[in-house]
């Protein structure tokens, strides 16, 4: 099923939007928030959860505290042919890969990195990415300040 194929309501389209703004909220306050019974919230949770709308619920967490401080994104050539991505895939096993995307133009692959300096962002360079055959080159930009970063979707009103 892809996310064409699915149908959201506007009692969906709510409970996205509290959820996502608190993902600990109850399903006693989804239901007062939605003046509606427990268990018919219940119930719509758990069908957003099995129609993969909803794919998991995580704690964002500071990077600061965990030595994590330095942010790049990282643009790269590959040598993988056309619809191949055997090199995404191995980029996204690296612990310090926060996102791989798959991109149009003339790099194959920008992706999210996250490290505790420069150095530490050069031995994972020589150590990780190099181990892997298809890249050919790489571009890297160093975040200075990070102004907005969220992951939290546009809920439209209704479709």
């Amino acid at each position: 099923m892809n996310g064409n194929d699915i149908i959201l309501d506007k009692v969906d389209l709510s409970i996205l939007k509290l959820m996502q703004e608190n993902a600990r909220i109850s399903n006693a306050d989804l239901a007062r928030e939605l003046e509606m019974a427990p268990s018919a919230v219940l119930e719509r949770v758990k069908k957003l959860e099995q129609k993969n709308v909803i794919l998991q619920y995580t704690t964002r967490l500071n990077p600061a505290p965990l030595q994590q401080k330095l942010l790049a994104f990282i643009s790269m050539k590959a040598a993988d042919g056309l619809g191949c991505s055997n090199t995404g895939q191995e980029l996204a096993k690296i612990p310090e890969v926060q996102e791989v995307h798959h991109i149009a133009g003339e790099d194959c692959y920008l992706i999210k990195v996250r490290t505790a300096d420069s150095s530490s962002l050069m031995d994972l360079m020589r150590n990780s990415f190099s181990k892997i055959p298809n890249i050919l080159s790489t571009r890297t930009t160093i975040v200075l300040e990070t102004v907005k970063e969220q992951q939290q979707l546009v809920i439209p009103e209704k479709f």
